[in-house]
């Protein structure tokens, strides 16, 4: 489970990160990354909405993300803001799947520097 200082909890970072930060689409996923100077963790904060399905498949689909992200923790730089959208096709995805995803999104953003602070 990530701890509360790796969760982004108020709307406005999670506004913030969805406007201005860098986007990577996937079929399953969309992720959002932005630098946060004020911030020495990288939080993650994750948005799945009711076209994904009911309410246990919603919260299966952002368990899976939520176990991903900790497993991507210690690759990521500090001070750094993570949203992840799951998209309606996310609810018959397997974990595998998302972990590729989400893996592919974080490596493109450490391998390519497409983010400075």
């Amino acid at each position: 489970m990530l701890a509360k200082a790796n969760r982004i909890t108020r709307g406005s970072d999670y506004k913030a990160t969805v406007r201005r930060g860098a986007r990577f689409s996937d079929a399953n996923t969309v992720t959002y990354v932005r630098p946060n100077p004020d911030s020495e963790v990288v939080r993650f904060g994750f948005i799945v909405g009711k076209t994904v399905g009911i309410a246990n498949r919603r919260n299966l689909v952002r368990r899976r993300m939520k176990a991903v992200a900790y497993e991507l923790l210690p690759q990521m730089a500090p001070g750094m803001d993570v949203v992840i959208r799951a998209l309606p096709a996310s609810a018959q995805a397997e974990w595998v799947t998302l972990h590729e995803e989400i893996s592919r999104a974080v490596s493109r953003i450490t391998s390519r520097g497409i983010l400075r602070r």
